[in-house]
C-alpha cells in the first residue's frame, strides 16, 4: 500500500478534486478520506487516487464504511508536528494549526467554550512522553518549563487566549466541571500543578508518585486519579483540599486511568504488562487484571458504562494497531479492533455511538462504530497525534 507524506492534511466528503487555497490541492473519493497536497505533487495525487479507488483503502490497511453525517468536533494534540488538528465530523474536514508547544495532551472544557493543550516548548520534533525520566534527562528535556495553552476552539488559527507556565515536563491536563481550575501532571517534578484559570497561574503543586502521566477527574469531580509511570502506582488527589490522600500500587508502568460513569471503578493501563488493572474506588482494592494488546496507553469508558476501550500502541520498533474492548461486567476482552499503527489516545462521543482513537505512527484518527465494532472512518491529521478530545458541538 502506498504511503505518502503527512503534511498539510485534510479530510472531507466529496467525489472530485478541489482547490482549497492557492498553495494546496485536496482530494477525496466519495465518503472516503484522502488528504491535501502541494501542487507539485499532482502526479502523486493521481496515482494515489487510482490506487485508493482500486483497493478500497488508502494506506490504512482496511476498508471504512459509510456513516450518516454527525455533529461535533474531535481535536488531537500532534506532538511530533507541534500542532493541533480539529476534525469537523459534519463534513469531514480537518484543520491543522501550528502551536508554540509540542502538545502531548488536549482537553475540551465541559461547556465546549475552551480548549486546553499542554506540552514543552516546541522543538524540531516532539518527544516520547512515555519514556523514563532518566531518558528524558539524557535528551535534555529535564528542567524545561512547560506550558498550558488555552484556546477558543472556534478560533484556533488566531492563537491562544492564554499561555501559562506550569512546570517541568507537563503530560496531561484535565479541567473541572465549572472551568475554573485545571490539573496538569508534571512528570519532571513528580507532581500535579493546580492552575487557577481566571488568574492564569499555578496556585498549588501536589506531590505524587514518580513520573505522573495520565490523570482523570472522578465523575463528581471530588477526586483525581493519577497514573505514576515509574513507581507503578496511582495517586488519589482530593480536589478540594488539594492533597494526595492515597497512593495505590497497581502494576508496571501505569500510563492512564479511566473512570466508569458511575465512578465506582477505575481502569488503569499497564504499558509494560500488556494489561489493564481495575480498581474499586471505595475500597481501593484491585478487582481484576485484564490481558489486552501490546503496550496499552489510554483507556476510556462508554457513556453507558458497559465497555472500556483501550488503545494499544505497541513499541517504537513494533507499533501495535488495535483497540481492545473490555466488557465491564465480566472483565473480559470481547473484541479487538484494528485502528492504525501506534494506537494511543481514545475518547467517546457524548452519545456513545462512536469511539475515536488517535494513531501516533499513522498520523490518523480512527472513528469506531460502537454498535458494529468496526472502523467507520479514518481521518488524516497532523504528525504524531497523541491526546484526543471530543466536543459535541461548538457553543
Amino acid at each position: 500500500m502506498l504511503l505518502l507524506s503527512r503534511r498539510n492534511l485534510s479530510a472531507f466528503h466529496a467525489d472530485r478534486y478541489i482547490s482549497r487555497d492557492p498553495g494546496t490541492l485536496t482530494i477525496s473519493y466519495g465518503a472516503k478520506i484522502l488528504r491535501t497536497f502541494r501542487p507539485h505533487q499532482k502526479a502523486l495525487i493521481a496515482a494515489a487516487a487510482a490506487l485508493y479507488v482500486a483497493t478500497g483503502g488508502f494506506a490504512l490497511g482496511q476498508e471504512t464504511v459509510d456513516v450518516p453525517p454527525i455533529n461535533g468536533y474531535v481535536y488531537t494534540a500532534n506532538e511530533l508536528g507541534n500542532s493541533i488538528s480539529a476534525i469537523n465530523l459534519a463534513d469531514g474536514q480537518v484543520q491543522t494549526v501550528p502551536v508554540a508547544i509540542s502538545p502531548h495532551n488536549i482537553q475540551i472544557s465541559a461547556d465546549g467554550g475552551r480548549l486546553f493543550a499542554v506540552g514543552n516548548p516546541a522543538m524540531e520534533t516532539g518527544h516520547d512522553q512515555h519514556q523514563s525520566g532518566q531518558e528524558a534527562e539524557m535528551e535534555g528535556m529535564g528542567g524545561m518549563e512547560g506550558l498550558l495553552l488555552v484556546y477558543d476552539p472556534a478560533r484556533l488559527p488566531q492563537g491562544p487566549l492564554a499561555s501559562i507556565k506550569v512546570g517541568e515536563h507537563p503530560a496531561h491536563v484535565v479541567v473541572d466541571q465549572g472551568g475554573s481550575r485545571a490539573f496538569v501532571t508534571l512528570a519532571g517534578q513528580n507532581a500535579v500543578a493546580v492552575v487557577d484559570l481566571a488568574a492564569r497561574k499555578v496556585v498549588k503543586t501536589i506531590q505524587t508518585g514518580a513520573y505522573p502521566h495520565g490523570l482523570r477527574l472522578s465523575p463528581d469531580g471530588s477526586v483525581a486519579y493519577v497514573a505514576n509511570v515509574e513507581d507503578g502506582s496511582v495517586s488519589i488527589l482530593d480536589t478540594t483540599k488539594l492533597t494526595e490522600t492515597s497512593r495505590i500500587p497497581v502494576g508496571r508502568a501505569p500510563v492512564q486511568v479511566g473512570f466508569t460513569p458511575d465512578g465506582r471503578q477505575v481502569f488503569v493501563s499497564l504499558r509494560d504488562e500488556n494489561k489493564v488493572t481495575v480498581l474499586d474506588t471505595t475500597t481501593h482494592k484491585i478487582l481484576a487484571k485484564i490481558d489486552v494488546g501490546r503496550n496499552p496507553i489510554q483507556v476510556f469508558a462508554t457513556p453507558d458504562g458497559k465497555f472500556v476501550y483501550v488503545a494499544n500502541q505497541g513499541s517504537k520498533e513494533e507499533p501495535a494497531d488495535t483497540a481492545s474492548v473490555i466488557d465491564v461486567a465480566t472483565y473480559t476482552v470481547v473484541a479487538t479492533i484494528r485502528t492504525g499503527p501506534g494506537a494511543h489516545g481514545v475518547v467517546t462521543s457524548t452519545d456513545g455511538r462512536y469511539v475515536f482513537v488517535s494513531n501516533i505512527v499513522a498520523g490518523t484518527v480512527s472513528m469506531i462504530d460502537v454498535e458494529n465494532r468496526r472502523v467507520a472512518r479514518q481521518f488524516l491529521v497532523g504528525t504524531g497525534p497523541n491526546g484526543i478530545t471530543f466536543q459535541p458541538q461548538r457553543p
